[in-house]
């Protein structure tokens, strides 16, 4: 089996430090399963191409098996992509892989004119599921689908293509693409799955995986078929809102053995899709979590974020910067306050504020109010803040102390039920209440959520 990458980045020797192979040589690697050879078709200042081409041994990897299987002997594995090309790109271009040059650092970050073309990939699942798999990534695709036996045309099509990727994009990045991805689309892994093949997962699919609209399947497919390792995963890819993202830690910290920052993201989500909006704006969005998760629903054609800090902008910005460009286009960040009428502010369908309104001074709440219940008057308002009652049941929590150092204030239900209710009178409101987490008979759930709709509306 045969995959090239090709640059045109200048100059496009450039690939040789990257993968810390010298387009001059031809290398050799043993593996477990065959041979892998390295060696450059092509390598000018303008144009380079690097192969790897795997020679499987297809004796050797039956050998000392009990039973006789004809299958075992003739079949596709030493010509069609598979884990076995994944096993090989993460030992010989590991370095590349895993985001590694230290000839030229600089590098490992820039995006790349680069062409991979794999000559015999199995698709089950069709053309279509090459489309899904690589083009929400940014990739342009060209494929050429072999016949079963051009002697026979009768026979029909096989499920083997010649696929050609093109994108403008980092060499990790397109190496950790390949390497999920191909043993998915062939369905199919030559070693055994356990709790290593969740880490490698999650791992070479951070930065992209947990916004793919065919997660699922990735999953699915990569841990083949294992229910409780494809639930593992997918649940940290939910929860994969990045550690790094740290405005809120200490808030977290508390809440942590619950996951309630996570239930409290997917409420939000799920209120919002039911009320049928198109158009979002985030009000505090932070370092950019719920963004993420709006940027994947197809329903929502318009999304800003804005944030009174310039950090945690330039947080959200750089994680949005890495996602495909068909999600980066409907999605759009700025600097304001919540204190200040904002006309940019105006002609969104709804407006999320999660956790934001108990970061604010108490007199400064009727400010607030105009701006989002006057002035931007979107048709639905949400908003989720603590539920001061609960806060006896964290035990990490001392009694009299709020959630985060930087609450000004943390209301029980019924001061929130008042405050909301005193916005519907005087903006034309009406509210529903909804518990975040798992409701406690005394003092209720955790996290309280409100759901504003224009009267009328």
């Amino acid at each position: 089996m045969l995959l090239t990458i090709t640059t045109t980045h200048q100059p496009a020797t450039d690939l040789g430090y990257l993968l810390y192979k010298h387009p001059a040589k031809i290398q050799e690697f043993d593996l477990a399963f065959g041979k892998a050879h390295i060696f450059y078709p092509e390598a000018t200042e303008n144009r380079t191409t690097v192969a790897l081409l795997l020679d499987i041994d297809p004796i050797g990897l039956v050998r000392g098996k009990g039973n006789f299987s004809l299958g075992q002997y003739v079949n596709d594995r030493p010509y069609a992509a598979s884990s076995f090309l994944s096993v090989a790109i993460a030992k010989v271009f590991r370095t590349a892989l895993n985001g590694i040059c230290k000839d030229r650092p600089e590098l490992v970050d820039t995006p790349l004119p680069l062409t991979a073309k794999i000559s015999v990939l199995p698709s089950r699942g069709g053309e279509r599921l090459l489309h899904n798999l690589f083009e929400p990534l940014g990739y342009k695709m060209t494929t050429e689908r072999h016949p079963l036996d051009p002697k026979f045309p009768q026979w029909g099509d096989s499920r083997y293509y010649t696929v050609t990727l093109e994108h403008t994009v980092t060499l990790s990045d397109l190496l950790a693409h390949l390497y999920v991805l191909i043993p998915v689309l062939d369905d199919e892994k030559h070693y055994y799955v356990g709790d290593a093949e969740v880490e490698k997962l999650l791992r070479h699919g951070e930065g992209w995986l947990n916004t793919h609209p065919e997660k699922e399947i990735i999953t699915r497919r990569y841990l083949k078929y294992r229910r409780s390792l494809q639930r593992q995963a997918l649940e940290r890819l939910v929860d994969n809102i990045p550690d790094d993202e740290t405005a809120d830690a200490e808030e977290e910290q508390i809440e942590k053995p619950m996951n309630l920052h996570q239930q409290r993201l997917i409420t939000v989500l799920s209120a919002l899709k039911l009320s049928g909006v198109e158009t979002i704006v985030d009000l505090g969005c932070g370092e950019g979590k719920l963004l993420k998760l709006l940027l994947k629903e197809k329903q929502f054609s318009q999304i800003l974020g804005m944030d009174v800090s310039i950090r945690s902008l330039e947080i959200a910005s750089d994680k949005i910067n890495r996602l495909p460009e068909r999600a980066r286009q409907h999605i759009s960040l700025i600097h304001g306050s919540l204190m200040y009428r904002d006309d940019r502010l105006t002609g969104f369908d709804a407006a999320a504020v999660i956790e934001v309104i108990e970061h604010l001074d108490p007199p400064r709440l009727s400010a607030f109010e105009r701006v989002v219940f006057e002035f931007a008057r979107p048709k639905t308002v949400i908003i989720t803040t603590p539920n001061a009652e609960y806060n006896v049941k964290w035990e990490s929590l001392p009694a009299g102390q709020f959630r985060h150092s930087d609450h000004r204030f943390e209301w029980t239900r019924a001061e929130f039920e008042a405050w909301a209710n005193g916005i519907c009178e005087r903006f034309g409101y009406t509210v529903l209440f909804e518990p975040i987490g798992e409701v406690d008979p005394q003092v209720g759930a955790p996290s309280q959520l409100g759901v504003f709709q224009v009267k009328g509306a």
